[in-house]
């Protein structure tokens, strides 16, 4: 758990690191319901996203990767050197895409250790509700335009893995899956004799 200072309020508020949940898990192919309005719950649902993805490390992070259905995501895609530049997107739904694709390594907090290339539209708009439940909207490309489709894809229960062959996907899957059972057995507590 971190605590945090509120500025606006003068007080102080905790927030937790949230369990990233890991593939292959149904819940990661399940749809997110819509926020509508982003309340209290939400925001500070929002916070603790953000710091479970800075925590992980990563560049995003979406609801249904800690276990809640909510149309949710957190980007971060500036350099560990530079400043600090978090976007918070509840209800993100791309306005346009651009017609030129751009490839781009990805990986995913909820595939650990794996990595393959993904081809995206290169731009994007989007239009979402911030933080504050202001309707935005936030033209990208590059890293961010692929960081936040990478996370809807989240919302609607698809993988960067489910943009590859199925050869790559089932020989990422099944690895993550001897993974899982692996440490699911290094838990079991000896029998007592």
């Amino acid at each position: 758990m971190f605590w945090k200072h509120s500025n606006s309020q003068d007080t102080v508020e905790a927030m937790a690191l949230l369990p990233i949940i890991t593939a292959p898990d149904p819940r990661l192919k399940k749809l997110s319901k819509p926020v509508e309005k982003v309340d209290e719950a939400i925001g500070r649902l929002m916070d603790d996203m953000l710091e479970t993805m800075y925590a992980a490390p990563g560049i995003g992070l979406a609801a249904p990767q800690v276990g809640v259905l909510k149309r949710v995501i957190v980007v971060d895609v500036a350099g560990q050197d530079s400043e600090p530049q978090p976007l918070m997107l509840a209800d993100p739904e791309l306005t346009w895409v651009s017609d030129e694709d751009a490839g781009y390594e990805e990986g995913c907090l909820s595939l650990p250790d794996h990595y393959a290339e993904v081809v995206r539209p290169a731009a994007i708009k989007v239009r979402y509700l911030d933080r504050q439940n202001e309707v935005r909207e936030l033209a990208a490309e590059g890293l961010l335009a692929t960081c936040i489709q990478h996370e809807i894809d989240h919302l609607d229960g698809i993988l960067f893995v489910d943009h590859l062959s199925a050869l790559k996907r089932n020989m990422i899957l099944r690895k993550l899956l001897k993974a899982k059972k692996a440490e699911k057995g290094s838990q079991k507590e000896p029998a007592a004799v």
